[in-house]
């Protein structure tokens, strides 16, 4: 027989046989199950390693799968270059300018005005040559203009030098922080693409299964493996409609695993608010014109992990309901 035809049918025979006594016991019957979790590719790049086998427990946070970062790293760096030039740009203004470059501006004044006088005497030489017809007006515009050039470097030096006395102004520091905090961002949002090429356990849990290979490039917001939650399956079992009101979120259970000897300890994580019918597995008429409550019971942690599917029979710790 297939083995899903025997779950199925160890399933339903406990069902059948806790119906027999449903009316007298706090019992509710299901079956070991995990939350499935897809670990899903959010960038178009090859599969570079993947770090775990089927099967193996893994811990949140644990390196699962990389994919190839070649392109998103070098847009890293280069964002990170960006930075720091911003960043120094702004450490500069914050500390003024320095002795040695209001010197070189000095510097740099009084060679424009030597350069200045110089073309001045050049330009009226000219002129003086041209009226003695000693000189082509050529030379002359030449000359002028050689002038012009010396007066607007002229200005130029002199505003540099009055820049540098007058300090950084609040205009220049608040341009230079606005243009480090898009430089950072840029390089942050940079970071988070890297990232992204890094797929890691969300939860503690199992790499059950890889649906793509190393080398593969799996296609943006395709999962590429599967995880099962928990170190433990939690028993996904139907509350009676009778025991719904007596159970919550933290009511106590002894859990009586197919194939176990003992039952083991339990604890109600969840339960539905709204009724449904009772599953196909419930083969009698009777009930399955009942109303069940869907729930959720973690476990105590056991030497291995057991497997999903396996039938389980719950047995609810209510109040008054005894040891």
């Amino acid at each position: 027989m297939h083995p899903e035809k025997l779950i199925i049918t160890g399933l339903a025979a406990m069902v059948v046989a806790a119906c027999d006594n449903a009316d007298d016991l706090n019992v509710a019957v299901g079956e070991l199950a995990s939350d499935r979790i897809e670990l899903v590719a959010e960038v178009n790049e090859p599969i570079l390693e993947i770090l775990v086998a089927e099967g193996e427990a893994v811990t949140a946070g644990q390196l699962i799968l990389r994919q190839d970062d070649t392109r998103t790293s070098a847009r890293l760096r280069e964002a990170e270059a960006v930075v720091g030039q911003a960043r120094a740009r702004l450490d500069e203004l914050v500390r003024g300018p320095r002795q040695e470059q209001i010197a070189q501006a000095r510097a740099n004044l009084a060679g424009a005005n030597r350069e200045i006088e110089f073309r001045r005497t050049q330009f009226q030489r000219s002129k003086d040559l041209l009226e003695k017809e000693l000189a082509s007006p050529e030379t002359r515009d030449r000359a002028k203009a050689e002038l012009d050039a010396a007066a607007a470097n002229l200005d130029l030096r002199r505003a540099q030098l009055e820049e540098l006395l007058a300090g950084t102004t609040v205009e220049e520091l608040a341009q230079a922080e606005n243009a480090l905090g898009q430089a950072e961002a840029r390089r942050d949002s940079a970071f988070v693409d890297v990232e992204r090429l890094r797929l890691t356990a969300p939860v503690d849990g199992v790499f059950d299964s890889r649906l793509f290979e190393v080398g593969e490039r799996p296609p943006a917001g395709q999962p590429v493996a599967i995880m099962l939650g928990g170190l433990q399956p939690y028993a996904r079992v139907y509350i009676p409609e009778r025991l719904r009101a007596h159970v919550q979120p933290g009511t106590e259970a002894r859990v009586s695993v197919d194939g176990l000897d003992a039952p083991i300890a339990g604890r109600v994580r969840w339960v539905a608010h709204e009724a449904a019918f009772t599953p196909y597995f419930a083969l009698t008429e009777r009930d399955r014109g009942r109303l069940t409550y869907l729930a959720k019971i973690d476990i105590d942690d056991q030497q291995e992990r057991l497997p999903d599917g396996v039938p389980v029979e719950v047995e609810l710790l209510l109040p008054g309901s005894g040891p």
